[in-house]
């Protein structure tokens, strides 16, 4: 049996992507099965939840993006963004979590900011690493282009509420080639 706990970041965290980190206590707690009483119990706030949510997604998000072990460092790149394209056809997409949250909440000391900026550091970290196993010249750089592609592609397929048709697969080749990494 799952625990109150377990129940609760998991109603948190699809409540949050869905319909946002507003969503009130009540309705968390009724969704995860749990008493307000329970929920404080476990979480000092409702801030704590957010962030904890945040962080308990993070490894599922990941595995839908990132390519498992082996490969040239480019088609591992170029797989974040093709998962991604595939990612924006699902219905009721809603783009990236760690970026919709961030956005949402606006303060930059926010807990759950906290984990936004680590977890999307992490993928800017593995940009720049397979960039560096490529041997490209300045892999920072090119790690945090391809970040910002990723993320405003996110952006656009929830604004344009459509599917990126392989928009952000085009736009990280184009700098893939550009940088020298074949």
């Amino acid at each position: 049996m799952t625990s109150p706990r377990d129940r609760l970041l998991d109603a948190a965290g699809e409540l949050f992507h869905q319909e946002g980190v507003g969503v009130g206590v009540d309705a968390l707690c009724r969704a995860a099965g749990v008493s307000k009483r329970s929920m404080y119990q476990l979480f000092e706030s409702k801030d704590e939840l957010i962030a904890a949510s945040l962080e308990r997604r993070g490894p599922t998000y990941d595995a839908l993006l990132l390519p498992p072990g082996g490969g040239a460092p480019r088609d591992r790149v170029l797989h974040v963004f093709q998962a991604q394209d595939a990612l924006t056809t699902r219905p009721g997409y809603r783009g990236c979590p760690l970026v919709a949250t961030a956005v949402e909440l606006k303060d930059p000391d926010h807990p759950a900011n906290d984990v936004a900026r680590r977890r999307k550091q992490g993928l800017t970290d593995f940009f720049a690493a397979e960039a560096r196993a490529a041997g490209v010249t300045d892999p920072d750089a090119l790690a945090a282009q391809l970040t910002v592609v990723f993320d405003g592609s996110s952006t656009r397929a929830v604004l344009r509420a459509e599917p990126l048709g392989g928009l952000g697969v085009r736009t990280a080749t184009a700098l893939l080639d550009a940088a020298g990494m074949s």
